[in-house]
């Protein structure tokens, strides 16, 4: 068993996700084992044997049945990235019809650190049912980003995932990074850590 925290990076499908392998990169050279959960739509979008690959761990997607063992080990930090509207919205009313909603209601009460990243177009973040959805979740104890940060740049057209790094090591005790607790944590850490 690796000495490594153990990161759940629950992903949906939105566009980044085409690119997960890159924060999943900079995640494993940050000191985390990344575990990938997927929501259905989002399986179907990527490559699961080279993520499984990449991380040393298969992508979960579907639920086990009673008699499998539960490979997912405990979480120490969730990372939801991309987050889309519907999932956003699912979770926060406690649906559980899929593995990757079943897993964040249950994260969500057992206060771990959880940073959501939503990726979803502003027709959709100023529905007002987003609004409610996400407050109440930020009640519960996740942290948002804002809804673009992982949008690209024009000039690059590249996802932003390094500035996603940057909020997810302020917020999730990352390793050899700056710890933080309590309500340091849930305001941000400082200055540098602002979402």
């Amino acid at each position: 068993m690796s000495d490594q925290p153990v990161l759940y990076l629950v992903v949906c499908a939105a566009p980044p996700v085409l690119q997960i392998d890159q924060l999943i990169d900079l995640l494993m050279n940050d000191g985390w084992a990344v575990w990938v959960v997927a929501t259905p739509t989002a399986a179907s979008w990527i490559d699961r044997e080279a993520l499984a690959q990449q991380t040393g761990h298969p992508v979960r997607f579907e639920r086990r049945k009673p008699d499998q063992p539960d490979l997912l080990p405990k979480a120490d930090a969730v990372l939801v990235a991309p987050a889309t509207f519907n999932t956003i919205n699912k979770w926060a009313l406690g649906i559980n019809d899929t593995l990757a909603l079943g897993i964040l209601n249950e994260v969500l009460g057992l206060g771990l650190p959880i940073l959501v990243s939503p990726y979803a177009k502003a027709a959709l973040t100023s529905h007002p049912g987003y609004a409610r959805n996400a407050e109440a979740l930020r009640v519960a104890g996740a942290t948002f980003t804002s809804p673009n940060l992982l949008q690209p740049t024009a000039a690059s057209g590249r996802f932003r995932w390094r500035e996603l790094l940057r909020l997810a090591s302020c917020r999730q005790n990352r390793p050899g990074g700056r710890q933080t607790s309590g309500s340091e944590s849930r305001q941000g850490g400082g200055a540098d850590c602002q979402t």
